[in-house]
């Protein structure tokens, strides 16, 4: 069940165990969803019965089930914080940059908290990462000290409980990228077709949507991390050039010039700060300007 929904449960005070996962970490396309799960220690031997498994092995239909027992189940709860890719490329291309695994962990940590502080008894965690494991588990045993912390490789593969974490991390991403709803208001029958592909910037479906539906001025819908390469350098062949007033200024001060100016433009597109750009008032109802010829 949802943790909200879990509030005040007797079992919260029994020994738990948590899983870490995530969900949409190399996409260039929709949010990275992070997602806990966690149940009593002595839930254990019942949760391995249930058939978790890495979410990325599972069919659909499969993945399906299992996070349906994950709402229906009393005694085995979770948690997802989903991360817009608006929020991802807002804090990569920052004046001060906040690289993607900052990101990951932060979140990682707001979750162990959230559980923390609704009162469940946290005594393993178990976390699945990429890069260096021993440094990540050292850092999080001295952040929630009282702790057992194991940070592995695969680890969805290895635990069920980060195996359930996995299902409720890809399921609510799975969900939110088929109901993902334009923010942008598009001229009648020009809105971005559906065919996302796999959202990889490897994937040629995935490449192709992109190449599809930059705007010269304006770059991509909110669906797309402004942050990853394979978008700024779709920015520099086919946006229009801009220059910037403060182009000057910045190399003055010894930090900018013409090299920086992609991840620039990147910056205020995704930020929805672009020179020229419209105020949302007039885009929500549909005016434009009218120039006297």
């Amino acid at each position: 069940m949802r943790l909200e929904e879990l509030k005040g449960q007797e079992w919260l005070r029994e020994p738990c165990i948590l899983g870490v996962d995530e969900a949409g970490r190399g996409p260039v396309l929709g949010p990275m969803v992070y997602g806990v799960a966690f149940c009593p220690v002595a839930d254990l031997e019942a949760l391995k019965k249930k058939g978790f498994a890495d979410s990325k092995a599972l069919t659909e239909e499969r993945r399906d089930t299992l996070f349906e027992d994950l709402l229906n189940d009393p005694r085995l709860g979770f948690l997802v914080d989903s991360l817009s890719a608006a929020t991802i490329s807002a804090q990569m291309l920052a004046f001060e940059k906040i690289s993607l695994n900052v990101i990951a962990n932060e979140s990682t940590f707001g979750l162990i908290r959230a559980c923390l502080d609704a009162g469940v008894n946290l005594t393993e965690v178990y976390v699945d990462t990429v890069g260096a494991a021993q440094k990540y588990e050292d850092k999080l045993s001295q952040m929630f000290s009282g702790i057992k912390f194991t940070v592995r490789s695969k680890a969805d593969a290895l635990y069920p409980i980060v195996s359930a974490a996995s299902i409720a991390a890809k399921v609510t991403r799975d969900r939110q990228i088929a109901n993902f709803a334009w923010e942008e208001r598009f001229e009648e029958g020009s809105a971005p077709d559906g065919k996302l592909g796999s959202g990889y910037p490897s994937d040629p479906a995935t490449k192709a949507w992109l190449a599809n539906n930059v705007d010269a001025v304006f770059g991509f819908p909110n669906l797309v991390r402004f942050s990853w390469a394979t978008c700024a350098k779709l920015l520099e062949e086919r946006a229009v050039p801009v220059e910037f007033e403060a182009d000057e200024d910045d190399k003055e001060a010894g930090w900018g010039g013409a090299g920086e100016r992609p991840a620039k433009r990147a910056r205020l597109q995704a930020s929805g700060s672009m020179p020229g750009a419209r105020h949302s008032f007039f885009r929500a109802r549909g005016l434009r300007r009218v120039v006297e010829l």
